[in-house]
C-alpha cells in the first residue's frame, strides 16, 4: 500500500515539475524561449526576453508547482501514510521534472524557483533566510546566478543550523547541490568575468 503512495508522489511530483511554464508563457508571446537569450526556460530568461510581467508570471507558477508537489501528501483529508516522506519525494521529483521536462524533450530550467517552492513548505524559516540572501546579493551585484547559488548555500546551511528533521536537511542539501551544479556554466562565466548582469532599465521618458 505504501509503495503505491510512493509511486504516486514520485509521478505526481515529476509531472507537476515538468509543466513548462516558461516555455508556454513565451510561446503565448510568439517566442521560443529555447532560442533566445540564454536558452533557459526559467523566469530570468523569460523576463529578459519578454519583460517583467511574463517573467514574474513564470516565477510564481514555477514556485507554485514545487509547493503543490510537496504539500499535497500532507493534506489532512488524504490521511497519507508517512506524509513527510511523500513530501520529500514530491519536491525532489518536481525539481527533476522542471530540469528535465517530459514535455520539452527533457530540457528545462535550473530548478531554483521550483525547489524554493517545495522547500518553503518544509522549512519556511530557512527559505526566508535564503530569500533574504538572494535579494541582498542580487541588488548588491546584479547577478541572478550568483544570488541563486548563494541562496542555495544559505538554504542548506540554515536547514542544518535550525531544528529541522535530518531528512529535510539532507534533501535540502541534495537540492542545493543540484541547483549549484546546474549553474556550472554560470560559475565559469562568473570566474571569467563574462557573466551577464541583470541591468536596470532606464526610466521611461516623460
Amino acid at each position: 500500500m505504501f509503495n503505491a503512495w510512493l509511486f504516486t508522489a514520485a509521478i505526481t511530483g515529476y509531472i507537476l515539475g515538468s509543466l513548462p511554464f516558461g516555455y508556454l508563457v513565451a510561446r503565448a508571446h510568439g517566442v521560443d524561449i529555447f532560442k533566445v537569450g540564454s536558452g533557459n526556460p526559467g523566469a530570468t530568461n523569460v523576463k529578459r526576453a519578454l519583460g517583467a510581467k511574463a517573467g514574474n508570471t513564470v516565477l510564481v507558477l514555477d514556485v507554485l508547482k514545487g509547493a503543490a508537489a510537496t504539500a499535497w501528501p500532507m493534506l489532512p483529508m488524504l490521511a497519507a501514510p508517512r506524509p513527510m516522506v511523500l513530501a520529500l519525494i514530491g519536491v525532489v521529483m518536481a525539481v527533476v521534472g522542471h530540469s528535465f521536462s517530459l514535455f520539452t524533450k527533457f530540457r528545462g530550467g535550473k530548478g531554483v524557483a521550483t525547489a524554493g517552492g517545495g522547500l518553503v513548505v518544509l522549512m519556511p524559516l530557512a527559505c526566508g533566510i535564503a530569500g533574504a540572501t538572494w535579494v541582498v546579493v542580487f541588488y548588491a551585484f546584479r547577478y541572478v546566478s550568483l544570488a541563486s547559488i548563494l541562496a542555495a548555500v544559505a538554504a542548506v546551511a540554515a536547514s542544518w543550523l535550525l531544528p529541522y528533521h535530518v531528512a529535510i536537511s539532507v534533501i535540502a542539501s541534495v537540492l542545493g547541490g543540484f541547483v549549484i551544479l546546474r549553474h556550472h556554466e554560470n560559475i565559469k562565466r562568473l570566474l571569467n568575468g563574462t557573466e551577464s548582469k541583470f541591468a536596470k532599465k532606464p526610466p521611461a521618458p516623460p
